[in-house]
């Protein structure tokens, strides 16, 4: 990897695998629609020098193609809103795949669990039928479709898959963000599901140094890669663990399927969430042996340390 490009650098994803490239020495362009938020990302991580910035439209080919140009790994982090999935998800990869193809970019696609559908293994390999039961799950399979489509004959892309994430980069697009920014906070939090069934959670530091070491290796390319969290881990333990690093305890309420249809009446994102609930009652989990056998040992920061560390950093930001 002798250059990348991280489109959606401000996002989640996009912030955590920007910051790992930075400490691995990777000259990184980090592109975006707000300068501003380009900006406080490059003084977050000490403005070096082989930290570029790129303002532009990932829905724009040219724009992507402009900044891209002596790029070799393309990282493809730009999310839509749930409630836009349907109509947007596609024409964005579309639009990313495009400018790959004309540069001849490796393009590393960050994506989840949904085109999996409902559990079929007690830890899911990348061999789970691919069997998506929701409206959510279909349009991410099509989307797993577009990008291994023959259409792109010099472009050559991965999915690397994540559970539900957390850490200090975090945000609204996991389930998990709004609950903790609410709690290192202070204010009255909301958890998204029943908070008593243990779930798989990935700390995003973790993830990027997994994703960054599949990114470096030729034969990753053209596949899909799990990758999996720690451990399991209830609701009820990851706010105990949380209150307790901030030192404030707030409630926090878990949202079900009504709880999230009346607050969709207002936000509308929320009411999307309902049809994925079937995950926090049917916890799906990633085995991460494909990964252990033709990369190596996988990171794996206990919750309880992770979760604190998430925590302080968020309070740092405040």
């Amino acid at each position: 990897m002798n250059k990348a490009i991280v489109i959606g650098a401000t996002g989640g994803t996009g912030a955590v695998i920007v910051s790992e490239l930075v400490k691995r020495g990777v000259p990184t362009i980090a592109f975006g629609r707000s300068r501003q938020k380009l900006e406080e990302l490059a003084s977050q991580l000490g403005n070096p020098s082989y930290l570029l910035l790129a303002i532009g439209d990932a829905f724009r080919t040219d724009d992507i193609t402009a900044a891209a140009e002596d790029a070799d790994v393309l990282f493809h982090c730009a999310n839509v809103p749930y409630n836009e999935m349907a109509t947007k998800l596609i024409p964005l990869g579309e639009s990313i795949m495009e400018a790959a193809d004309r540069l001849s970019l490796k393009v590393v696609v960050i994506d989840g669990i949904y085109p999996y559908g409902r559990r079929q293994m007690e830890r899911v390999t990348e061999d789970h039928p691919k069997q998506p039961h929701t409206k959510k799950g279909k349009v991410r399979l099509a989307f797993e479709q577009m990008i291994f489509s023959s259409r792109w004959s010099k472009a050559r892309p991965m999915i690397v898959r994540l559970p539900d994430y957390y850490g200090p980069t975090a945000n609204q697009a996991s389930y998990l963000g709004g609950t903790l920014e609410a709690i290192a906070a202070g204010k009255m939090a909301f958890f998204v599901g029943n908070m008593k069934t243990p779930r798989e959670y990935v700390y995003l530091p973790d993830a990027a140094i997994m994703i960054a070491e599949l990114a470096g290796r030729e034969q990753a390319y053209g596949q899909n890669w799990n990758i999996p969290g720690s451990d399991i881990i209830s609701g009820r333990e990851i706010v105990r663990i949380a209150q307790q690093a901030s030192g404030m305890n707030k409630p926090v309420i878990a949202l079900g399927k009504v709880g999230l249809s009346l607050l969709g009446l207002f936000v509308p994102v929320m009411k999307e969430v309902v049809e994925m609930l079937y995950l926090t009652e049917e916890p799906l989990r990633l085995s991460g042996e494909k990964y252990r056998r033709h990369i190596g040992a996988i990171p794996a920061t206990r919750p309880e340390v992770g979760i604190a560390a998430t925590i302080r950093e968020l309070q740092k930001k405040k």
